[in-house]
């Protein structure tokens, strides 16, 4: 998939609009990204919170989605309680943060009685339309595990994967990223790259392409892995940035918006259904592509 204009034709050839609840929903910036999903027929929205506020905003700004259900519930967790409560019911397809705290959220997604928790490990996935790269490419995890071990890189790239394979993908590419392409034990990173990309060739990491260790300049460039005599599928045809921590993926991830004029999406994935949760600070444009890929990824 070439750009985020090709993922928005994909998911707007469905007929079925996909309905999204969102927590909190009185939030001026989360119903104007909501708007553009829904005047683009992607949608069809649950809006939870402050009812008079949520309508006060669509009144103000001129927004369309007039018939979307509105239920007037002005507590967070109470509100985010229902959001996981419509998952259940399958009445939602997928869940959207608007003005509630993260953790508050979350607490909700991963409690162990009514929560809808699914994978071991919740973990973020942002997928990027690159100046100059011929593709979009998938950075995991620059949001949710500080620092994950192997069993937990196991997992989310697990759940990378699966998002592509919702998108259409047959075998995506793994980069497991290092600084460098050789293995030291000083730097467990790269033994786990190592291990993850042996996992890989012996079957028990499946569904996709691994390769690792391998650093930046050799993932992103065909004419730097020739000088080095680096040879992998992966080269310049990478799907997947699995990042060593989170840190390092947030960083990874920045960088590309604001210094390459990368675009950006980004969903939690783990739990039964995708879970738009942006940061307050992104763009409209950001929120609006979120939800393109919370649609496309859900089921």
């Amino acid at each position: 998939m070439k750009n985020f204009d090709e993922l928005i034709q994909i998911v707007q050839k469905n007929p079925q609009k996909r309905k999204v609840v969102v927590v909190a929903a009185h939030d001026e910036h989360t119903l104007e990204g909501i708007n553009r999903a829904y005047e683009n027929g992607i949608i069809m929205p649950v809006l939870i919170g402050d009812k008079t506020r949520i309508q006060s905003i669509i009144k103000k700004e001129g927004f369309s989605f007039l018939e979307a259900e509105i239920i007037d519930i002005k507590d967070d967790m109470e509100a985010a309680w229902l959001a996981v409560e419509m998952v259940h019911k399958r009445k939602a397809e997928f869940i959207m943060k608007g003005k509630i705290q993260t953790a508050d959220l979350l607490k909700q997604v991963v409690n162990t009685e009514h929560g809808v928790k699914e994978s071991e490990v919740l973990s973020h996935v942002g997928v990027f339309e690159v100046p100059g790269f011929h593709k979009l490419i998938v950075i995991t995890d620059g949001g949710m595990v500080p620092y994950p071990d192997l069993q937990q890189k196991v997992k989310i790239t697990e759940n990378a994967v699966s998002v592509l394979k919702k998108l259409g993908y047959e075998t995506p590419k793994v980069a497991v990223l290092t600084a460098t392409e050789t293995v030291n034990p000083k730097f467990r990173e790269s033994v786990d790259a190592a291990d993850l990309k042996k996992m890989n060739q012996e079957g028990t990491l499946k569904g996709c392409i691994v390769e690792g260790p391998i650093s930046y300049d050799l993932m992103i460039s065909k004419e730097a892995a020739k000088i080095k005599g680096y040879e992998s599928p992966v080269t310049e045809d990478t799907d997947i940035l699995l990042t060593p921590d989170m840190t390092t993926g947030n960083i990874l991830a920045k960088s590309l918006i604001y210094s390459a004029g990368a675009r950006m999406a980004g969903i939690i994935v783990g739990a039964k259904v995708p879970i738009v949760l942006v940061s307050r600070g992104a763009s409209s444009e950001e929120k609006y592509f979120s939800i393109v890929l919370a649609a496309a990824a859900s089921e």
